[in-house]
């Protein structure tokens, strides 16, 4: 379980940092062109990664509650950390994409572990009298 916890928070937490510099759209697009052209897709893109990484955070203080969220947490990872290569080797994205999958693929290794590790539900304080 403290795995898990860790894990978790330190997804969440670092997920943030990665995140959230997304919504300086016209930073990021002077380092990366070009300019997007459909902001609907890109911000609500954004806003569904940084709900995700809220919720590795909850997941991170209640694992053995969360355990279940685990599972689409790791859909999360998996979808990112599969596309990509899938991408690259039909020449679609640049090089530079595929040490983003591989650390989505590191941390979905690492959820993978931290769900077989977590029980599912914590053992019994005590006897109610």
């Amino acid at each position: 379980m403290r795995l898990a916890k860790w894990v978790f928070l330190l997804a969440g937490f670092s997920g943030v940092l990665m995140i959230a510099p997304l919504y300086y759209e016209d930073q990021f697009f002077d380092d990366y062109p070009p300019a997007i052209n459909r902001p609907e897709f890109y911000y609500g893109f954004v806003g569904l990664c940084m709900a995700w990484q809220f919720m590795f955070i909850v997941i991170g203080f209640d694992p053995v509650r969360y355990r279940m969220a685990m599972l689409p947490a790791m859909l999360e990872k998996g979808s990112f950390a599969i596309a990509v290569p899938i991408l690259y080797a039909f020449g679609r994205v640049p090089a530079i994409w595929l040490g983003f999958a591989s650390m989505d693929a590191t941390w979905l290794a690492l959820f993978v572990v931290a769900y077989l590790w977590t029980p599912k539900e914590l053992p019994p304080v005590g006897k109610a009298m």
